[in-house]
């Protein structure tokens, strides 16, 4: 066949009859003729997540405060249960993983527990295309500790606006360099960073090193335990379909158990005693330490049922469809999209990409605006980026094919031209 024929409505479909995660489909809420491609910011409803949730409101309806030990799902264990069910994803031991806070005050708590400025070694080392509450996380902190973060936040430089080098992340290990924070992958063009290798290289010059999952976990496996990550955190509500302002988690590594949370709470305590009401904390061994207040257990609940489903599709079967259903639409870009200015800032690399592929265009903004009027949801980061992700667990090769197609109709035509080229509100 030739390239073209490859690429056809019909090769599309035969993909998906082949497609052994395609019941997964069904699982979720899906807007019929319409094409969602903002997973990497929010996912879909499924209806064990929405369950899980009635269930613990019925808990709460039934039961009242005896929830807390009685319900169906008893809240007081919520947070260590989901954490056991996440540890699989990340490549850690149980104990490792807590499901607690938000993405960010959980960097803010491992940041307080893990940055202590020693001698020379007084820096943060970071990256300049970062998540912006990453980078404000770290100011925080190092203003806290009497720092300036204009002099104490090295931030390594993108030769291209989009990716890094890791061969520039490991020459700024430089010895007054404290501790380091990475994403996994970026968030703008979807680069996936070598997680194991930049951790090695950290370890050898004895720097303590985390990471921001925000946009790999729920999309690709982790080893986090065996690579010997220090700590890590991410969000739920992406890949992991908890729901918008859904729980957050966090990870931190079994060498590091019994350490003092930087930020100590009522539910940092072991639960043997939390109720001794004791002024003197005797925090968990494990990553349970790290929690700070009660589990916010209505954004906790659609996790479990979420979760369920992934255990069940598996993690490795799971990112061989992502990388298909990504790699599928990249070939479409190139032979559909060409000449109307489009650039793939996404690595075409399997082991260097995520889950999302990212276009740039200098009318990116009104262009996602046309998508969305045509039953498209892409999604668009300032200044010029559109950024579309396939989900493997409700996205067929179908909805690539279907989405391409309405992309290129929108620059034929131009239909792009009535609308403004600014972000909305939210992008």
């Amino acid at each position: 066949m030739t390239y073209r024929e490859e690429k056809t409505m019909k090769h599309a479909r035969e993909l998906d009859k082949q497609d052994s995660l395609a019941q997964f489909r069904n699982e979720f809420y899906i807007k019929e003729n319409h094409y969602y491609m903002d997973g990497n910011s929010l996912g879909l409803l499924s209806k064990r997540a929405e369950q899980s949730l009635l269930t613990s409101l019925n808990d709460w309806k039934e039961h009242g405060i005896d929830g807390w030990m009685d319900g169906h799902e008893p809240w007081f264990y919520y947070s260590e249960k989901l954490g056991e069910m996440t540890a699989p994803l990340v490549g850690a031991e149980k104990e490792e993983v807590i499901v607690t806070g938000s993405i960010t005050t959980n960097l803010h708590q491992l940041l307080a527990t893990f940055y202590q400025p020693r001698g020379e070694r007084t820096k943060i080392l970071a990256d300049e295309l970062t998540f912006p509450s990453d980078i404000y996380a770290i100011q925080s902190q190092l203003e806290l500790k009497g720092y300036s973060p204009d002099g104490h936040l090295v931030q390594v430089k993108s030769g291209d606006g989009y990716t890094l080098k890791e061969e520039d992340i490991i020459a700024n290990m430089t010895e007054d360099i404290a501790l380091i924070l990475l994403p996994s992958v970026l968030y703008r063009s979807g680069q996936l960073l070598n997680i194991k290798r930049l951790t090695a290289e950290a370890h050898k010059r004895d720097i303590v090193i985390g990471f921001d999952l925000a946009h790999s976990i729920g999309a690709l496996p982790h080893q986090l335990h065996e690579d010997g990550v220090d700590f890590a955190v991410w969000c739920n509500y992406k890949y992991l379909n908890s729901g918008p302002g859904g729980v957050g988690g966090l990870y931190v590594h079994s060498r590091h158990a019994g350490k003092k949370p930087g930020l100590s709470g009522w539910f940092s305590s072991r639960k043997d005693t939390q109720f001794d009401m004791d002024h003197t904390l005797h925090h968990a061994d494990s990553a349970g330490a790290f929690q700070i207040g009660t589990p916010h257990i209505l954004s906790s609940a659609p996790l479990l049922g979420s979760l369920e489903l992934f255990e069940e599709a598996g993690m490795d079967n799971l990112r061989r469809k992502s990388l298909s259903l990504t790699r599928f639409m990249m070939d479409l870009f190139q032979q559909e999209l060409s000449g109307y200015g489009f650039t793939v800032c996404t690595p075409l690399e399997d082991d260097r990409r995520g889950g999302h592929l990212s276009l740039q265009h200098e009318e990116a903004a009104r262009i996602c605006k046309a998508l969305k009027a045509n039953r498209v949801t892409p999604d668009f980061r300032s200044p010029n980026v559109i950024r579309l992700a396939p989900v493997a667990l409700y996205s067929s090769y179908e909805d690539v094919w279907e989405t391409v197609q309405i992309l290129k109709r929108i620059m034929e035509n131009e239909e792009y031209k009535q609308f403004e080229n600014t972000r909305n509100v939210v992008a």
